[in-house]
């Protein structure tokens, strides 16, 4: 027997008085809201906006799941924080933003990425899943959990102007890898950081994760279900694609092979050695320092750097790794840690031994070694 729906407080029946307003919520429907708990994986261009309107609407329990700092470079769409946030952890501050938005929300942080190791847990403690991920790897393993678990996950992505957004939830329809099989090969699809993104545009899919996830928790509405929505705003078209499930699926199909969320393994990912701000300090002071490669755009680079740092945009790395030299270390850093940690894997698999990356990023050069640093 489902267990009673919480009642509403008088600040609460004030506060969503516009939500309690239409038939489709009403007074049940505030209350399934507060009963629920949704999973959030990215605090960052996607789950800024959906975390908003999901506490603002009144889900009672939220679990933020990001394992970065906030960026001076994030700020353009990442509407959770502010410059006096530089620094801090996002979830860190972006809990404390969501709970002053709505004190009748409860907030928890994980501040470390999703894993193998943690993502069962995650999964299974929530009533749905909103992926606010960057990268293939987290989206297919945040995917394969839900289909085991049988929880809904809420999609979305953004590349310069253009968007995609929709529900997977089997056995109710397809899941991820009914769409997109397998990962793109590595270095193929470029991020937002090599392409750009409008700003707006994050905040447009944003919104349209949290309207699903709501949707969900309600289970009223048509959904995103066995739809995917197609966004252009350069050119302001919306198109929608029908999606079926594919009975060969890995993980959702008549015969898985996937019985475990498991995470993608990446070329050289076990060889790669993280240094720390410190230890990379003494290196760069000894007579053999070694060779400094920054792998972010040439305008972050332009902005401030390390002395001697060469530039070598995470695009371009695999068409330089043949020039740089086998017979010294190579250190390779970014802002916050995770371009550079995927420059290293590539490095690894040109063949490249003595590569490391910088853990943190210059965020952690800055906060150990140069206060006065500004990371781009």
């Amino acid at each position: 027997m489902p267990a009673p729906l919480p009642p509403l407080t008088r600040d609460e029946y004030r506060r969503y008085g516009r939500q309690l307003a239409l038939p489709e919520i009403g007074e049940e429907g505030q209350r399934r809201l507060k009963a629920s708990s949704v999973l959030l994986v990215g605090a960052g261009g996607l789950g800024s906006p959906a975390g908003i309107y999901l506490a603002a609407a009144g889900v009672g329990r939220l679990t933020l799941c990001d394992f970065d700092v906030v960026d001076a470079g994030n700020l353009q769409r990442q509407i959770l924080f502010a410059t006096a946030d530089l620094g801090r952890p996002k979830t860190e501050d972006g809990a404390e933003r969501l709970r002053a938005l709505n004190p009748h929300v409860e907030v928890r942080t994980v501040s470390e990425r999703v894993s193998t190791e943690n993502v069962g847990a995650l999964v299974a403690a929530s009533d749905v899943i909103v992926d606010g991920s960057d990268n293939f790897g987290t989206r297919y393993l945040v995917n394969d959990a839900c289909v085991l678990a049988g929880k809904p996950y809420v999609y979305g992505s953004i590349f310069r102007f253009e968007g995609q957004a929709s529900v997977f939830h089997a056995p109710h329809g397809p899941c991820y890898r009914c769409l997109f099989p397998e990962p793109p090969p590595e270095g193929l699809v470029p991020n937002c950081a090599q392409s750009g993104v409008l700003g707006a545009l994050a905040g447009l899919v944003g919104s349209i994760q949290a309207a699903e996830a709501t949707k969900c928790i309600l289970g009223a509405g048509t959904s995103l279900l066995g739809r995917l929505i197609l966004i252009d705003l350069f050119g302001a078209t919306f198109r929608e694609v029908r999606l079926r499930r594919d009975p060969s699926c890995p993980v959702c199909g008549e015969h898985p092979s996937i019985t475990r969320a498991i995470e993608l393994a990446g070329p050289g990912c076990a060889s790669i050695r993280a240094i720390g701000a410190a230890e990379l300090a003494a290196q760069i002071a000894s007579p053999q320092p070694p060779l400094l490669l920054d792998v972010r755009e040439a305008a972050e680079f332009a902005a401030g750097s390390l002395p001697r740092a060469r530039n070598v945009p995470l695009g371009d790395v695999t068409n330089a790794a043949a020039d740089l030299p086998r017979d010294v270390d190579v250190v390779v850093f970014c802002s916050v840690g995770p371009r550079g940690g995927r420059a290293a894997e590539l490095l690894r698999g040109a063949g490249l031994e003595r590569v490391s990356n910088l853990a943190g990023g210059l965020a952690a050069w800055r906060d150990e070694i140069d206060g006065a640093f500004v990371v781009a």
